[in-house]
């Protein structure tokens, strides 16, 4: 028996590119690649575009999702959504242990997380390098689960950390892929088309008419160009189908990262390009002086939360630090092609596509 293959958050953007990515991947035969869709016009989409076959699962029900793991045999999930789910995941875990019973094929489960869970808006150490192949990746998220000061990141860490042992207690395979600062266009067909984290600094800029630092000293964040992001994801799926055996479980996180770059070497290169595009009125990357909370209530507004803006979750959306550093995916053969600069390089091209893109 091959492998049948189930891709949930196919229209955002990190899951839009995978699914565009694979029909080129030249990967293993495998049977069936099933795409997650919340409508007529994404089933079609999927089928139309990415040569997959549609597949609709209430993912707040444990019985739809077993029922959809169990009946099409499905060996391989790669869920790239709600990175807060505690519950979900557990059922998808569960089907596959049930599958791979039924059939002895090995299973895998891929859950996607951020890298704000290494970071210090979460309470993770930043005094030295944090390798993603370190066994401390595992143990730091166990302790986050219950110590962060941040109560969406602890639950963050828990869904991490459960995927992580109740894999482990069933034997499928886990592993928990982390995004950082991803930035370029998507190669989706349908669905969202740019960066998150990218555009919360922009919309934030362009709806004070300046870009804002809650940062001192020069922190750094590891970014990804969106190609080298669905690459990893692919040579994960190629190790899968081809039956190598790759860090996965308390070893298995993934950092899509080439290398980091300084929030300040971005927000000013943000500046710059905003700046010549009339949306900010100048250069200057202003550090907030902790007592105007109009520019907190601006930036709020412009990102469309709802509640009360405050620092801590101001400056968690536009900053922060993050020393986790790419290892295990290098082992695989995953090799990024574009390095951190390639982020300043590229910021016109960037901000172009947000402005053009963004809601608001």
């Amino acid at each position: 028996m091959s492998h049948n293959i189930l891709i949930t958050g196919g229209s955002g953007y990190l899951g839009g590119s995978l699914l565009a990515g694979l029909p080129a991947a030249n990967l293993p035969p495998y049977q069936t690649l099933y795409a997650l869709v919340r409508s007529d016009s994404q089933a079609e989409a999927v089928k139309k575009h990415y040569n997959a076959t549609p597949i609709t699962i209430d993912l707040s029900s444990p019985d739809s999702i077993t029922s959809a793991i169990t009946s099409n045999k499905i060996t391989i999930v790669f869920h790239l959504y709600n990175t807060m789910d505690t519950d979900g995941p557990q059922h998808f875990i569960r089907a596959l242990a049930s599958v791979q019973k039924a059939t002895g094929l090995q299973t895998h489960f891929l859950f996607t997380t951020g890298a704000k869970l290494f970071s210090s808006h979460a309470g993770a150490p930043t005094d030295t390098a944090l390798p993603d192949a370190s066994p401390e990746s595992y143990t730091i998220q166990k302790n986050l689960s219950t110590t962060s000061p941040n109560p969406l990141m602890q639950q963050a860490a828990l869904a991490n950390t459960l995927v992580i042992d109740e894999a482990t207690s069933l034997g499928v395979h886990a592993y928990v892929f982390a995004p950082c600062m991803v930035y370029g266009k998507s190669r989706g067909a349908f669905g969202n088309p740019i960066s998150i984290q990218t555009t919360a600094i922009v919309k934030a800029a362009k709806a004070l008419r300046k870009v804002y630092s809650f940062e001192d000293g020069n922190p750094t964040w590891p970014v990804c160009y969106i190609d080298d992001n669905t690459s990893l994801y692919v040579e994960l799926l190629r190790a899968m189908i081809e039956g190598r055996e790759v860090p996965n479980g308390k070893q298995g996180f993934y950092l899509a990262s080439s290398g980091s770059v300084a929030w300040s070497d971005f927000y000013a290169k943000v500046a710059k390009e905003l700046k010549g595009k009339g949306a900010v009125d100048t250069e200057e990357v202003v550090r907030w002086d902790g007592k105007d909370w109009e520019v907190l209530k601006g930036m709020w507004s412009a990102w469309g939360y709802p509640g009360d803006a405050s620092v801590e979750m101001c400056s968690f959306i536009v900053g922060g630090e993050c020393t986790m550093t790419s290892v295990n995916g290098k082992t695989i053969g995953w090799t990024p092609k574009y390095a951190p600069e390639h982020i300043l390089e590229t910021t016109n091209e960037e901000v172009a596509l947000i402005l053009e893109n963004a809601k608001n």
